[in-house]
Formats: structure tokens, C-alpha cells, sequence
């Protein structure tokens, strides 16, 4: 192979592996994160566990929708009963929408009644970015073996109207159901929809 062609191809794949993605029933990308209250927590950290990751920005309406109507802390709290980790992600780089410190995370998850088991701070987009998170909310939920089960929407109806809640299938719901019964995730890639993520320029 030329060095021409050595230097087009590396111009091909480095793009690919920079914004890489998660995959379905792949083994899902290991991270260390910072979390709301300074610790630092790490995917290996969980395993033997289910876990779900939520992407999320306070001031975006779609995750309003979610948060106002209290269908997020509920699932949240849903989940935690049945051993489930969930974590918040906030993507959003400094002066973007979204983008706060660990103690107003911490400030809104306590003023919503929200419950994740930890609000991982990545102002740097890396973590979205790994995933390939492209909306708040954008959903993932990874199996207890480490295989990612699903990615993807909260539900099915991409407004920021809550009354559209009820009517929406419940994607994650149905996903974490599956996972706890064995059972493969029946769509287990579906469209996010929400505000973009914020990530630095």
C-alpha cells in the first residue's frame, strides 16, 4: 500500500473511531466518569448489573416533558426497585444550553423528585460522543453481562406534549422488562428524539 493510501484510509477511519457508537448486543463501550458529588464511578463498576443510561439537559423541553409530568422519576424509581442503575448524563459543554455544575445537578434532581443512582458530569462530550448520544433524552440499557440491549427513545412519540406520554409505548419500560426476563429487547434501536446534544463547538 502506497503512502497515499495509507494517509486517505487513516483520513477515513480516525473520523469513524472519533465519533464512535454504540452497538446492540456488542459489549458496551467501558467509561470512567465524574459524578454530581465528585466521585468517580466507572461501567465496570456495575457489573453483574443492569444499567441504564439517560442523556439529558434541564432546559430542553422534551426532557421538561419527561420531568414535568413526573414519567422520568417514576421510571427511575421503577428501576431502582428492581436493582437497576441508572445514570444521568450531562453532555452539555460549558456555555451551552444545559450545562451546570455538580451542586446544580444535584439541586434539580432534588427540587424534580428525581432519582438516578448517580448524575455523571462530561462536559467534554467524551462520553457522549463514545456512545454516539445524540439527543436529550437519548436512552440506553445495558444487560448485567455488558452487552448493550438497547438504545435509543424514552417512548414512541417524538413531542414535547406530556399528554402524549400515556399514548406512547414505553420503550425503556418494555426494554428492562425483557432484560429481567431473559428475553431479547423486541426493538432494541429505535429513533431518539429530544434537543441535540450540546457538545462543544
Amino acid at each position: 500500500m502506497t503512502l497515499l493510501r495509507r494517509s486517505l484510509l487513516a483520513a477515513l477511519i480516525l473520523p469513524a473511531l472519533a465519533h464512535a457508537t454504540a452497538n446492540v448486543d456488542a459489549p458496551a463501550p467501558t467509561f470512567s466518569a465524574t459524578t454530581a458529588d465528585g466521585k468517580t464511578v466507572n461501567l465496570a463498576d456495575y457489573k453483574g448489573k443492569t444499567v441504564v443510561l439517560e442523556w439529558t439537559n434541564h432546559d430542553c423541553p422534551y426532557v421538561r416533558k419527561h420531568y414535568g409530568a413526573g414519567n422520568m422519576q417514576t421510571q427511575q424509581k421503577a428501576a431502582a426497585a428492581q436493582g437497576v442503575v441508572w445514570l444521568q448524563v450531562i453532555s452539555s459543554a460549558p456555555g451551552q444550553q444545559g450545562f451546570v455544575d455538580g451542586a446544580t445537578a444535584q439541586k434539580l434532581n432534588a427540587d424534580r423528585g428525581a432519582a438516578p443512582t448517580a448524575t455523571l458530569l462530561d462536559p467534554k462530550g467524551e462520553l457522549g460522543k463514545l456512545y454516539g448520544a445524540q439527543t436529550t433524552p437519548h436512552m440506553y440499557v445495558i444487560k448485567a453481562d455488558g452487552t448493550l440491549a438497547y438504545k435509543g427513545g424514552i417512548d414512541s412519540l417524538a413531542t414535547p406534549d406530556k399528554a402524549d406520554i400515556a399514548k406512547a409505548e414505553p420503550y425503556v419500560t418494555e426494554a428492562l422488562a425483557a432484560v429481567a426476563a431473559g428475553r431479547k429487547v423486541e426493538k432494541a434501536s429505535t429513533r431518539p428524539y429530544g434537543c441535540s446534544v450540546k457538545y462543544a463547538s
